[in-house]
């Protein structure tokens, strides 16, 4: 396999899904998107790319950190898109408004960092949606705790991070002396890739800047009116580090909303809650008033926070009601495809 690739995150299985297509396509990484523009970065460098007519009907665009297969023509620095490859992992969400679709954040990531300041952006209510979204990923998760600087009882708060997340890393950066910046470094070895997530001003572009070494996200002073940076990121962007590893920053998001996430995802961002609930009086306790319910036990003698299990029952109804949402589409997706397909049916009769 080509030695530039492989710093790119190329792997066994993505080569063995090349060999199916033509060998005048050649692999390239998606840095940067604009409007189905894409920046792409192959074994020669950075070429300007579009899909082709054909990609383009497919409907499956691709998102930063997709590996796919283009036709490069390195002299014009233009290429054309031909397929996307499998994705060994993706984060995503529900777009923002009122249509029920994906927005994938970043593909193909060998780590998720859940990056939240110790400001007034520290919410652990909202961590949990994140940790549930990463768990589902196929990426590890990993929390970030930035802007140590600006908090004066880090020895509370990280006790009550590390309880909604048994065995997940927790790194404390600040931007004042690099604090857990080589702690993260050491991570992103050659070929390793992670996405950085988080909410608005908690600090992502400020930490790709330090991971760097120098300033290739812009960022700004924080406002204290909100404890949020006065310049944020405002697209997704794959960046190379100089010690070999990658990181795909991201535009902070005002709110998380959940996209088909799987029960394995929920037992694992509330492993503790499930775990009582198995030794529960009954199988389908609902945590509530039930005798023997384990779960209410544990909040009574304090070994639960009655927040999380609330949290818990909302985002499991959040899912159920997205996954009747989906339902009902892929429902009209269909009836709408047999019309049409009953419409040309009667339409080919006609023309015999």
């Amino acid at each position: 396999m080509n030695k530039a690739w492989n710093l790119l995150g190329w792997n066994d299985q993505l080569e063995a899904a090349r060999q199916e297509y033509t060998k005048d396509w050649t692999p390239a990484r998606i840095v940067l998107e604009h409007k189905h523009t894409y920046r792409v970065l192959d074994d020669h460098g950075e070429l300007l790319a579009t899909p082709s007519g054909k990609f383009r009907q497919s409907g499956d665009y691709p998102a930063v950190g997709d590996w796919v297969l283009i036709d490069a023509r390195h002299e014009e620095g233009k290429a054309t898109i031909h397929r996307l490859l499998p994705r060994k992992s993706k984060f995503s969400r529900k777009e923002a408004g009122s249509v029920t679709k994906e927005q994938i954040v970043a593909a193909n990531v060998d780590y998720v960092f859940l990056v939240m300041a110790l400001n007034q952006d520290y919410n652990v209510r909202r961590l949990e949606r994140y940790l549930l979204a990463a768990y589902d990923s196929g990426a590890l998760p990993a929390i970030v705790l930035s802007k140590g600087d600006l908090c004066e009882d880090i020895s509370e708060k990280v006790p009550e991070v590390e309880a909604i997340a048994p065995g997940v890393a927790v790194h404390i950066t600040s931007a004042v002396d690099r604090q857990g910046v080589d702690a993260i470094l050491e991570q992103l070895q050659p070929g390793v890739t992670a996405a950085f997530l988080g909410s608005s001003g908690a600090g992502k572009s400020t930490l790709v800047n330090m991971l760097y070494g120098k300033e290739v996200q812009l960022a700004g002073d924080i406002r204290e009116a909100d404890g949020k940076g006065k310049h944020t990121t405002t697209h997704r962007e794959l960046v190379q580090l100089p010690g070999g590893g990658m990181i795909i920053d991201t535009p902070g998001m005002r709110e998380l909303q959940l996209w088909d996430q799987q029960q394995d995802g929920v037992s694992a961002a509330f492993a503790d809650i499930e775990q009582l609930g198995e030794h529960c009086r009954f199988r389908d306790c609902t945590h509530k008033n039930e005798p023997g319910c384990q779960v209410q036990h544990a909040i009574q003698v304090g070994e639960l926070d009655a927040e999380r299990l609330r949290s818990y029952v909302k985002l499991q109804r959040e899912l159920k009601y997205l996954d009747g949402k989906t339902s009902v589409k892929a429902q009209l997706e269909q009836r709408k495809q047999f019309k049409q397909l009953s419409k040309h049916v009667k339409q080919s009769k006609k023309n015999r």
